[in-house]
């Protein structure tokens, strides 16, 4: 077993997601001891996590509990050098139906973030964004300018956590980073996102895909372009990115019609789709098109995307095909 050295501890909060496991594995490759904190749950699991190799938990401290307990935050954080928070309620059409739970998880867990980051004088904390909090393209690509929008309660929720970032930066000088990444996608995500849902339901060879709009544009990001724009804003001089909001994309959309194709196309073949009530946002909650800009972190970082599309679908797939990892998906949940 490889022998790693380790500097001060990094937190990553949602470090059992999708996007937080591999952030994980990144800043431990990178010699980062990482405290990764995961929800608390009766089965002992740890999401993503338990997948990581003896070689990779070597370097990981596991600390279960619950973003919005801000004592077990504040434990969480003191001693940290820098604070990941990636910990979220994710997925859209959920945040129709428990809005409640957005605003205590993401608002509230942020503010526990970064008020106990600010008592424990962390050296920085970067806070994850989303696209999501612009709502359709008024103006394309969209800079970190573009207006904000709540079109559902999910972005809403997300608005309020960056304007509480942005206010302990200007309030208490808190050194805060905003990391806003266009639509992730890669081995590990859930079938809550579109790339998911249709792999796992190519899979299962019945020759129909069931998605929502067809229309909508996404600005694609491969996983390991985002985790690495994570760590160009975690590791980038305090006067290049601190107080700041940089997007991670790659300037190109895709329809999700195209999607479907693109991916039938490495399965070879030609599936029906139908469109599902029940994947349909409310109208006036639809995101018609996102496309963005990464000009400003690639100037503060020397970030910029390595993956292609036809690649990043190419290696999703391959990874989805796997039947250790298909076996953990169900096609057939829509929220």
């Amino acid at each position: 077993m490889t022998t790693h050295s380790y500097g001060d501890p990094v937190v990553v909060t949602g470090a059992g997601g999708f996007i937080g496991s591999h952030l994980v594995e990144a800043l431990v490759g990178a010699g980062h001891r990482v405290r990764a904190f995961v929800h608390y749950n009766g089965a002992g699991t740890h999401g993503w996590l338990d997948a990581l190799g003896e070689d990779q938990r070597a370097g990981v401290d596991v600390v279960a509990g619950d973003i919005r307990d801000r004592g077990m935050v504040q434990r969480l954080v003191d001693g940290a050098s820098v604070v990941y928070h990636l910990a979220a309620l994710g997925g859209i059409p959920y945040s129709y139906l428990a809005p409640q739970s957005y605003v205590e998880t993401n608002i509230t867990g942020t503010l526990n973030v970064l008020e106990s980051a600010r008592t424990a004088s962390v050296g920085r904390v970067v806070v994850t964004s989303t696209s999501e909090v612009y709502g359709t393209a008024t103006t394309v690509p969209m800079t970190e300018e573009h207006r904000l929008r709540g079109q559902s309660p999910y972005s809403a929720s997300k608005i309020g956590a960056d304007k509480l970032a942005e206010s302990y930066h200007l309030s208490f000088g808190l050194p805060v980073v905003t990391l806003r990444p266009f639509n992730t996608y890669g081995p590990r995500q859930s079938t809550r996102a579109v790339i998911p849902t249709i792999i796992s339901q190519l899979a299962k060879d019945e020759g129909k895909v069931r998605l929502g709009a067809l229309g909508t544009t996404r600005d694609l990001l491969y996983v390991t372009d985002t985790v690495a724009a994570f760590q160009a804003v975690g590791t980038a001089a305090d006067d290049a990115v601190v107080g700041g909001v940089f997007q991670a994309a790659t300037g190109r959309e895709t329809s999700i019609g195209d999607l479907v194709r693109k991916i039938a196309a490495i399965f070879g073949v030609q599936p029906e789709l139908i469109v599902s009530d029940s994947r349909l946002r409310p109208p006036e909650s639809e995101v018609e098109r996102l496309v963005g800009d990464a000009g400003l972190l690639r100037a503060r970082t020397g970030w910029q995307p390595t993956k292609d599309i036809d690649d990043g679908l190419k290696a999703t797939v391959e990874w989805f095909l796997d039947p250790a990892n298909l076996a953990r998906y169900r096609s057939d949940r829509a929220v």
